[in-house]
């Protein structure tokens, strides 16, 4: 089975693209020309070097000893937190900022809940030169001030959005309605596996790096080039497509994806997509949807900004519907006491995303000998108030 992207832009039954009429020349060049352009020899050398010397590449593979002895199992961090700018988006903004670039684009506009990727998003437009706009909607603007604040000093202009829950959704509207406005200089820098093609695969190719290292750092470790279980949280779901890429066909990897369930799935106070969503269409893509018996988007909630989406990538709705990964769903409460319990065992302290993939310990028992790898997302350096509160 083929679990990557067709040439029709669909994972399975999944994906697409469902866009306005005045998109469509737009993400019609994208479709066309980004595989051509990020196969060429002078873009693979710009992004290599810029992951290398800029975003510190590659990120270490850490052997997690006392986490590892509390819960029996061996346990590794593929440390994205380490990355400039505290988290994996960086790898996907420099992608897409070398390839709006080459196609002639002047200016960026990003969507952002946690803020992570509209801070990637703002570094990478500093670096380029280029104007940058970034929607953020103003609950998540009040919650994570620190990357609000470090977008601004690199020169974005951060545009709070007042409508819905006022949360990554909204932003995503709001970014989408700029795009419409104006299609022909501004390049749509999304930030996960979501939208319309290509985007969905584009994004999941520049996070790929993360399985690309993962494979060769634990054949250094391990003497095998595999995990037996790989793990990382999904909102969207980029950095667990990034993590998962590379042992896509490997069937000797099981694969999960830990979801926000909030207050609880049998509450209205849950992001839990994959859990409770039906089938539908969000942001130009066919995927799972939360949505209320009229089709309406129903308010997605988490106490992470960065999980508080109610669609999830096409790719994670093909991997659960063909049982190639299991999708588990960590209450907020579960994801706060697994934050603290890794702060004060191993003196990391991860983003409240990161902390719902380390609550799987918590959920599921793994045997002393499997070989776990689990992908850090992001540090906790913006989450501060919220895990000093709990």
């Amino acid at each position: 089975m083929d679990y990557n992207v067709n040439d029709k832009g669909f994972y399975g039954e999944f994906g697409g693209a469902y866009i306005p009429e005045i998109l469509y020349s737009n993400v019609e060049n994208l479709r066309k020309n980004y595989l051509r352009i990020i196969d060429e020899d002078d873009f693979k050398a710009e992004f290599d070097v810029l992951m290398r010397d800029y975003v510190g590449r590659p990120s270490p593979l850490y052997f997690a000893k006392r986490l590892s002895d509390k819960h029996g199992t061996r346990i590794y961090l593929k440390r994205e937190d380490l990355n400039h700018t505290g988290a994996h988006k960086i790898n996907n903004a420099i992608g897409q900022i070398l390839l709006a670039q080459r196609m002639g684009k002047t200016r960026i506009i990003a969507e952002t809940g946690a803020g992570q990727h509209g801070l990637a998003t703002a570094t990478v437009c500093a670096l380029k030169g280029m104007k940058c706009i970034v929607y953020m909607g103003e609950t998540d603007v009040a919650r994570q001030q620190p990357n609000v604040q470090k977008m601004k000093m690199l020169g974005a202009e951060v545009r709070p959005v007042l409508s819905g829950n006022k949360t990554l959704k909204d932003a995503t509207n709001e970014a989408i309605r700029d795009w419409c406005c104006n299609p022909s200089d501004t390049h749509y820098i999304i930030g996960s596996t979501v939208g319309p093609h290509p985007y969905p695969d584009m994004v999941t190719r520049f996070q790929s790096i993360i399985s690309e290292e993962i494979k060769s750092q634990l054949a250094g470790k391990e003497g095998r080039d595999y995990p037996d279980y790989l793990i990382a949280c999904v909102g969207g779901g980029s950095n667990a497509a990034g993590s998962f890429y590379h042992y896509l066909d490997d069937t000797r990897v099981k694969l999960i994806g830990i979801e926000a369930a909030g207050m609880g799935i049998d509450t209205d106070k849950t992001a839990a997509t994959i859990h409770l969503g039906k089938r539908g269409i969000i942001h130009g893509s066919r995927t799972f949807v939360m949505q209320d018996d009229d089709g309406q988007i129903t308010e997605p909630y988490s106490v992470s900004a960065g999980l508080d989406y109610p669609g999830i990538g096409p790719i994670h709705a093909n991997l659960f519907v063909t049982r190639r990964a299991e999708y588990l769903a960590v209450t907020d409460d579960e994801a706060l006491n697994a934050a603290l319990e890794l702060t004060r065992l191993e003196g990391i302290i991860p983003a409240l995303e990161s902390s719902h993939a380390l609550a799987v310990f918590g959920q599921k028992k793994f045997r002393p000998d499997d070989l776990i790898v689990l992908t850090l997302s992001g540090r906790g350096d913006k989450d501060m108030e919220t895990l000093l509160g709990s």
